[in-house]
């Protein structure tokens, strides 16, 4: 099926195009391999049989990837409302330390003396890059399942906060709560792994 612009759906060529693309999507933000492997294959599956319904405003990857993302944020609400959260993660109010502030809860500054190290966390080689990387996903897998969700949505998705509130079901300052703590939770995991 070809659209005026060229783009096509080649349903035989997915597993070895995208695959593998699909796959590192995936398991960076459901943590399991099997997970990853079975979203992966759902995704060709609703991809099958959602074909006709290709308008071609995207390229063949980038259509399945939001098959793919739609899939993923499933997990994250089944997750995230299948688990009793306790009361505090609602009623904080975030004066357990007060690491974080602005304006818009959703973008900010450390206050003085309360964020990261001075010393730089950029690494200066490939190789601290990937040792970077690898620690930055060991600190995720480390979060409970919807401050990971909350924080893999709004810093690598980039995800806008209505969209997040609305997939995850929750108020905006619920949001801001969970980002807050997956910041400090971060911060701390980083600082321990990478500056040690």
């Amino acid at each position: 099926m070809a659209d005026p612009e060229g783009h096509m759906l080649e349903p035989q060529h997915w597993v070895e195009r995208y695959g593998d693309y699909l796959f590192n999507f995936a398991i960076v933000r459901v943590n399991d391999r099997e997970k990853a492997e079975d979203l992966v294959q759902e995704t060709f599956l609703a991809g099958l049989k959602a074909k006709d319904r290709f308008m071609g405003k995207s390229t063949e990857r980038t259509w399945l990837t939001s098959i793919l993302k739609r899939k993923v944020i499933d997990i994250y609400r089944k997750q995230y409302s299948s688990r009793e959260l306790s009361l505090d993660l609602y009623e904080q109010d975030v004066s357990d330390g007060d690491f974080y502030r602005s304006e818009d809860p959703f973008k900010g500054h450390w206050m003085d003396g309360k964020g990261p190290n001075s010393y730089s966390l950029l690494p200066e080689g490939e190789m601290e890059q990937e040792e970077l990387a690898r620690f930055i996903q060991l600190c995720i897998e480390g979060l409970p399942p919807q401050l990971a969700a909350a924080f893999i949505m709004k810093m690598i998705d980039e995800e806008d906060s209505d969209t997040i509130c609305k997939e995850l079901g929750i108020t905006p300052s619920n949001l801001w709560v969970m980002l807050h703590r997956a910041r400090l939770r971060m911060r701390d995991c980083l600082e321990n792994l990478w500056m040690n």
